[in-house]
């Protein structure tokens, strides 16, 4: 079935093949219940355009053959190979490997000739009837590529050198050694036949394959992150002098190859190295670029590096193919099923599948639902509720924002398991409300009375002006209560909490317990009285309340004093500044010369305001000479120069 994936930027993308995004059933429950699908209208109206388009476990690699008829992809498991025939939309044949699948390179105009590198360092040789041979490498490959100029097989692997291995001679050649540890992948440009090697230095190095020597070296970025960090992609332009390069950071970089500065720099947002890059050059663009990590594939422009669209499936991908001169890709991923993607706003669908266009035109015009219309939105608390929280991380519940997304039939099951008496609860609670309405209609008055109010009435009366028939469910349901005892509400007011309210449960607390200046002046007063003297508990609270009426009195009066002794003292700082400022103006200017020198020679100088200067008239000071005839201690000078010894030990000079 034709989906309308979600649209970035105006652009409609949809999902040819692949496993519905609108489904809560894994894969192998749906091939199982075969039977039941056919009672399904949306399984009934499906448009299957390629048979089988799919492996048992997952697909790795996925390419399309230069003349656009057949498509080649590698998956596993077993590992095997699947050829498909675009003219009969079906599978061609399948092919068994005995090693899994690193990458592959399709050396005709169709899909009789391939090399396919395996993950045991061995390179398969594929022709129409068969395996031709198979060749070891000294080290674990990554990344493979054919250069059509002089019939070579590059190989990029663990190690610094470049394998070469020339079709027409039949043996290998002088690898190619780069200055980098290991390089991550190789690309061809099939304008001149310029060598990128995409190193795990974060470089790109490119050889000329007439001169077999290294013409330059572009530093793009991404090293330090262990095996297989630095440049892990590339891609050339059909011009022959745009290259863009894919980081391990998840950063993409395009050059011109005669400039040593990036033109544009452009970030995947995921943080996942990159894995594809490719140009798109069709009838309607040509200035777009497609970037893709495992989460991801980004359209974008070239120019600006503005978001065109993206395709995001479910599933991890792996590699992404693009139909020349359409606007069709195919993703390799890790589901069972390959994804199919067609994007008008690129270009037309291949003749093979013209009726794509067809079906698309009437898509446009009819109303399409959204991705997520039998789901149902629900947050950690309520999935909890539901005892569905083992679910998190399967297929049936999907993390969204700050919540999950289940699939409506669930959830309703779920709900009526969790609490069977929902229905009745919810009966009751509206005939309630159809009495209490009635009821309030029988009594005089306006409805927006004080008396309406059932919850939140401090609320209420605070914001008398504000109250609304929007918000009437914050005063009538108690669902909205607020809670004035808990911790957030004290610090949103200051710490003011609900006054506490005396009642038969909780009776109100006794008069205030006693301060220590109180006790002492109780027991002050208690001696002064006679000991047989005794007193009843109503004359000891009459006692009480006068030596706090007589405490805060003091205390009102110690404060009134020292009022009056700061505002005193104010006041004589501010005349003595006044008349020290009238001072200064009415002399003349000898006089504050004189002054001012008077003041040097003080050491000195206090001043009426109460700030006190001192000043500091420096002197030379001499050593004091040695009087004659005082005696310094010493009997004998020691004529010989020698040092005088610290210890007694005779034998030291010897």
């Amino acid at each position: 079935m034709v989906l309308k994936s979600t649209p970035g930027a105006s652009v409609a993308v949809y999902q040819v093949s692949g496993s519905n995004a609108s489904r809560s059933l894994p894969d192998w429950l749906i091939k199982k219940r075969k039977q039941s699908l056919k009672k399904d209208p949306e399984f009934q109206s499906r448009v299957q355009l390629v048979q089988d388009f799919e492996f048992e476990e997952a697909s790795n690699r996925i390419k399309v053959t230069r003349d656009g008829n057949y498509a080649m992809a590698t998956g596993t498991y077993k590992p095997q190979i699947h050829v498909y025939d675009f003219q009969q939309m079906s599978m061609k044949f399948s092919r068994h490997t005995d090693a899994e699948n690193v990458d592959f390179a399709i050396i005709s105009d169709d899909w009789t000739k391939s090399v396919h590198l395996q993950s045991d360092r061995t390179i398969e040789f594929h022709a129409q009837g068969g395996i031709h041979t198979r060749i070891r490498i000294p080290k674990f490959g990554r990344s493979i590529d054919y250069n059509r100029e002089n019939c070579d097989i590059l190989v990029a692997g663990g190690s610094n050198e470049l394998y070469r291995l020339n079709l027409d001679q039949g043996r290998f050649l002088a690898p190619f050694e780069c200055n980098s540890p290991a390089l991550n992948v190789v690309k061809v440009n099939p304008a001149h036949g310029l060598i990128g090697c995409g190193t795990e230095s974060g470089t790109v190095e490119f050889w000329d394959p007439r001169t077999r020597r290294s013409v330059g070296v572009l530093g793009v970025g991404g090293e330090g992150f262990g095996i297989g960090s630095g440049v892990t992609a590339l891609a050339y332009h059909n011009d022959g002098l745009k290259v863009a390069a894919g980081t391990y950071e998840g950063i993409t970089k395009l050059y011109d190859l005669r400039m040593s500065e990036a033109l544009l720099t452009k970030d995947q947002g995921y943080g996942y190295p990159i894995q594809n890059i490719g140009y798109l050059d069709t009838q309607v663009v040509t200035d777009k670029i497609w970037t893709s990590d495992k989460r991801i594939v980004k359209i974008w422009d070239v120019q600006n590096g503005d978001a065109f669209t993206s395709l995001e499936p479910t599933v991890d991908i792996n590699d992404v193919a693009h139909i020349p001169n359409s606007g069709m890709f195919f993703l390799a991923n890790e589901g069972i099923p390959m994804h199919t993607y067609y994007i008008p706003s690129i270009g037309p669908a291949p003749r093979w599948c013209s009726f794509l266009d067809n079906i698309t035109e009437e898509l446009e015009e009819k109303p399409v639902s959204t991705v997520y219309e039998n789901f149902k939105f629900v947050t950690s608390k309520e999935l909890r509720q539901l005892g569905l929280s083992h679910l998190i991380g399967t297929n049936v519940v999907r993390a969204y924002m700050h919540g999950y997304f289940i699939d409506m039939k669930l959830y309703e099951k779920a709900k009526l398991i969790s609490n069977p008496y929902e229905y009745r609860d919810h009966r009751e609670q509206e005939i309630r409300k159809r009495i209490e309405s009635e009821r309030q209609s029988r009594i005089r008055g306006s409805a927006n009375s004080t008396a309406a109010v059932k919850v939140n009435k401090s609320f209420a009366a605070e914001n008398r002006d504000k109250v609304d028939d929007r918000f009437k469910a914050l005063f009538e349901d108690p669902e909205y209560e607020i809670d004035e005892n808990s911790y957030e509400y004290k610090l949103l007011h200051g710490g003011r909490g609900k006054t506490r309210v005396a009642t038969e449960d909780a009776p109100r607390e006794g008069p205030r317990p006693l301060t220590a200046v109180e006790e002492e002046e109780i027991s002050r007063r208690r001696g002064l009285q006679s000991e047989d003297e005794s007193s009843d508990s109503e004359n000891n609270d009459d006692e009480r309340n006068e030596i706090r009426k007589e405490i805060n009195r003091r205390k009102a009066e110690k404060r009134k004093i020292r009022k009056q002794k700061i505002d005193q003292q104010n006041k004589a700082m501010e005349l003595a500044a006044a008349n020290t400022a009238r001072d200064q103006n009415e002399l003349t200017l000898g006089e504050r010369l004189q002054k001012a020198n008077n003041k040097v020679e003080d050491s000195s100088n206090q001043r009426i305001s109460g700030d006190t200067e001192i000043s500091f008239v420096p002197k030379s000071k001499k050593k004091p000479t040695k009087p004659e005839g005082v005696d310094s201690g010493r009997k004998s000078s020691r004529a010989d120069g020698s040092l005088r010894k610290a210890s007694k030990n005779v034998f030291r000079g010897i």
